[in-house]
């Protein structure tokens, strides 16, 4: 379940940063409600999250997740473009979410 939470925390972020380009510094008013609905569930889920799992383990997960998705929404919505180098910094932070993973169990 912590878990789940986690996933649902990273998809929040995602949806709360998206809608911040959607709010035009804030001048929109329901993608500014997006945003402050986004972050507040992504911030709460995460604090569930971190009640099980490790916090260096939580924060590299949810904020390397939330960068790529970030990016990849940006590319689907926003028509923005990632280039190769964008590309392999993501796997780059896939990679070491995934080392950090290996290193230790959380309790």
């Amino acid at each position: 379940m912590t878990w789940f939470l986690l996933s649902i925390a990273i998809a929040a972020e995602i949806v709360g940063t998206l809608l911040l380009k959607l709010s035009n510094g804030f001048t929109k008013f329901w993608p500014s409600v997006g945003v402050a609905v986004g972050y507040l569930t992504a911030f709460a889920l995460l604090s569930q999250s971190l009640k099980k799992i490790d916090v260096g383990i939580t924060y590299a997960i949810w904020s390397g997740f939330g960068i790529i998705g970030a990016a990849i929404g940006g590319m689907i919505f926003f028509n923005q473009e990632l280039t190769k180098l964008n590309i392999i910094g993501m796997s780059i932070i896939i990679a070491g979410v995934v080392i950090m993973n290996l290193g230790g169990v959380s309790h």
